[in-house]
């Protein structure tokens, strides 16, 4: 029975939904295919099931779960701009688009960690802040 209970334990942490580490110049985005090597714009979803898929952009991400159900994520995950590398938390996250900070796929789209940043970085170089909701329907357009 233990041996039972601690394979069944085993088992669900394996699916456990996590974030991955994201392999700069060798892994591949799941939307476009690119080789991902920007660290300040790559981004991630986590399944409910545990499996990961990285994307090279923001953009590709949003693009790539607006062709899924809602419900099949559990993590969305962007790279904090000032923070290269660093996946934080798309739903809680501010976004800028700015015509002066290019982004992989061409949507100037970059993520904050910290909305007084978010901001700071908007007064420095100009564009529109949003909130997670208000992006995803900014690129449905």
């Amino acid at each position: 029975m233990k041996k039972l209970l601690f394979g069944l334990a085993l088992l669900l942490a394996a699916c456990s939904p996590k974030p991955q580490a994201i392999n700069y110049g060798t892994d591949e985005c799941d939307f476009c295919r690119m080789t991902i090597v920007d660290k300040q714009h790559a981004a991630e979803v986590v399944t409910t099931k545990g499996k990961a898929f990285k994307f090279d952009a923001i953009e590709c991400m949003i693009n790539y779960t607006n062709l899924k159900e809602a419900d099949e994520f559990s993590l969305y995950l962007v790279n904090d701009y000032l923070t290269p590398g660093e996946l934080i938390d798309a739903t809680t996250s501010t976004f800028l688009i700015s015509k002066n900070i290019p982004s992989p796929m061409g949507a100037y789209l970059s993520a904050f960690a910290d909305a007084d940043k978010a901001s700071a970085t908007q007064m420095e170089q100009s564009g529109e802040l949003y909130n997670w909701n208000e992006i995803k329907m900014h690129l449905k357009k």
